[in-house]
């Protein structure tokens, strides 16, 4: 699927719910912020996400710190890469699929990821900022 497809597709609900898993909402980010910029990819997979879990989800799942806070992974690595597509991206940075969750945590501290208001607000990284 071309990225302007899976962005179609993502933001209408079309695209499979048994299809979405964390490599998805990575793609979605690295599409976005090769559209826009940096806040705008942030508030477009907001909102895009935030649709999906409404359809399908039934508005339990979103959260809105990991959400901000991969696009700003996405984006840092973005920065530092070569790769024209998002698959050649993600080889060029297997960690942002497989240990997303160590990439997070080197950022934030568990007990902020879990704070009830993470779901709702973006909380800042407490252990070290983005850059």
């Amino acid at each position: 699927m071309q990225d302007l497809e899976f962005i179609h597709a993502f933001e209408s609900g079309e695209y499979p719910p048994k299809k979405i898993d964390h490599k998805a909402h990575i793609k979605l980010a690295w599409i976005y912020l090769d559209l826009y910029d940096e806040e705008t990819a942030i508030s477009k997979t907001c909102k895009a996400i935030q649709n999906f879990d409404q359809l399908y989800g039934g508005g339990t799942k979103y959260h809105t710190t990991l959400t901000v806070a991969a696009v700003k992974v996405v984006h840092h690595f973005r920065q530092k890469s070569s790769a024209t597509t998002f698959e050649g991206f993600v080889n060029e940075f297997p960690k942002l699929v497989t240990s997303f969750k160590e990439l997070l945590y080197q950022h934030y501290g568990k007990d902020t990821i879990t704070n009830p208001r993470a779901k709702t607000t973006y909380l800042e990284p407490d252990l070290l900022p983005f850059t």
